[in-house]
């Protein structure tokens, strides 16, 4: 571990190997890295794998040669230092083969979170997760948000940022923007929410 600014700082080296011992030692436990804060991602529910598949279903009628890869760890924020898993992540289906535990980014053309039950998700879906894939480059940020029963279709990463946030409610159509080009039906979402 080495020391910047006064406080400790973990390597993403460090993280990597933290992550994999927890991996193997607890069932169930996915750590992330955003902002130099190491975090842990709640396992989902079964309404929150439904909405994967239902998402990963469209993304494939309309983009066969395209797969919404579930639960794939990618490399984010600006100098690739972060860690995220995304619920899912639209990208070709050979897009990652042979990379490993964390891949890089370049060939996401969506990043995809579906809205936890836990106290953090505030922070990380609305906050750490948006800045940390504008900053990576990735074209569409889409967060399905079960607390507000909302859709939010973030666009135009500006390398910090995303410039374009579109909200609409649950049982609205949204065009999710180029490169993903899909207008997404969101009425199912609807029996999905507690």
């Amino acid at each position: 571990m080495t020391v910047m600014a006064d406080r400790p700082h973990m390597l993403t080296e460090d993280f990597e190997a933290v992550a994999r011992m927890g991996a193997r030692e607890v069932e169930g436990l996915r750590l992330e890295f955003i902002d130099g804060v190491i975090r842990s991602k709640a396992v989902p529910d079964g309404d929150h794998g439904r909405i994967i598949v239902w998402l990963s279903r469209i993304c494939m009628q309309h983009h066969p040669d395209l797969w919404l890869h579930a639960g794939q760890g990618v490399k984010v924020e600006q100098y690739r230092e972060g860690r995220a898993i995304p619920d899912g992540v639209l990208a070709h289906e050979d897009a990652f083969v042979g990379q490993g535990d964390w891949v890089d980014p370049g060939p996401v053309l969506m990043a995809v979170e579906v809205t936890s039950w836990d106290s953090d998700t505030e922070r990380r879906d609305r906050i750490e997760k948006p800045r940390a894939y504008a900053s990576t480059g990735i074209p569409v940020y889409l967060l399905i948000d079960r607390l507000e029963c909302q859709v939010l279709v973030h666009s135009d990463p500006d390398g910090h940022r995303y410039e374009t946030v579109r909200t609409v409610p649950f049982g609205k159509d949204v065009r999710l923007p180029d490169p993903v080009g899909i207008t997404l039906p969101t009425e199912p979402l609807k029996d999905w929410v507690r």
